[in-house]
């Protein structure tokens, strides 16, 4: 018992900065955790944590007992919840990782109505912008966008997503409409950035931008005034070209579409709180008009 209880106080580690935190998510005081791990340690005869001046941080055999830990006490939380019937009704935490801007124009009425469908549910939503450990960083769900790493994790498809060009009707019948990505530097560029760089298949467009904008919505919505061309991810352009606000251009020329997966671990004996928002995701997005301009 005294083991399965210190492989408990260890995997609180996950996605905790330092040892106070994962000791406070624990529930318990910082020498109890220290405790426990010297006891892993010892077991294992090996060095789960690397100590330095800077703190502590998990060695890789901490990083693959971490994981298998993570693993192991999923498979025992599945098996009590089966005994209990949760895998029945979908309840408890549910810790999702989701892309910023993804979740910002398509997951808040996604989360929205899941939370509506199962009232035992409560989700910790985390948005960034980079490709997590699942395992390490105590996670259960994620999307991600482009292709997968190789890992262990079960992947189902919501669709594919592609850098579009666009720009106003009303601007395009005023200026022309570009034929070749070159054509553009006499176009009124609207970016993230004063120098652009988009890269086409067979040539790299080095320009300055005439409209910088710190957010996308901010740059498609000065394209929709007629202030020149954008190009963005597509799933915040459906609704403008849908409208007609905007028309794509140059479609020879995009590149190849990015695919889009719900993830997550532990496969067909995931519990039913996992197993609930994977298929609520997929049956909401994968029809979902953002998904159609791919």
């Amino acid at each position: 018992m005294e083991r399965f209880r210190d492989m408990q106080l260890f995997a609180a580690m996950a996605g905790q900065p330092s040892l106070a935190s994962a000791a406070r998510r624990a529930c318990v005081s910082g020498p109890t955790l220290v405790r426990a791990i010297a006891r892993l340690e010892a077991r294992l005869h090996v060095t789960l944590l690397q100590r330095s001046t800077q703190g502590v941080s998990l060695t890789d055999a901490g990083s693959a007992y971490l994981a298998d830990c993570l693993q192991l006490l999923a498979s025992v939380d599945a098996a009590e919840a089966s005994a209990k019937g949760a895998h029945v009704q979908a309840q408890g935490n549910l810790r999702v990782f989701l892309p910023l801007l993804f979740s910002r124009y398509l997951m808040a009425p996604v989360l929205a109505d899941y939370l509506e469908r199962y009232p035992d549910m409560r989700v910790v939503a985390r948005y960034h912008d980079y490709d997590p450990n699942l395992h390490e960083e105590g996670l259960d769900v994620a999307i991600l966008l482009g292709e997968l790493p190789s890992s262990s994790l079960i992947a189902r498809p919501l669709g594919w997503v592609r850098q579009l060009l666009c720009a106003s009707p009303d601007y395009l019948a005023t200026h022309g409409e570009p034929r070749h990505p070159s054509e553009l530097k006499q176009h009124r560029l609207i970016a993230s950035a004063e120098h652009v760089h988009w890269d086409f298949p067979g040539y790299l467009l080095k320009a300055r931008a005439r409209l910088s904008c710190s957010t996308v919505q901010g740059a498609i919505n000065a394209a929709v005034q007629g202030a020149g061309v954008v190009r963005c991810l597509s799933y915040p352009l459906h609704g403008p070209l849908g409208s007609g606000q905007l028309r794509r251009i140059l479609p020879a020329y995009e590149g190849p579409p990015l695919p889009v997966n719900v993830v997550y671990r532990e496969g067909r004996n995931s519990p039913m709180r996992v197993r609930s928002f994977v298929d609520h995701c997929v049956a909401a997005l994968r029809e979902h008009p953002a998904f159609q301009l791919a």
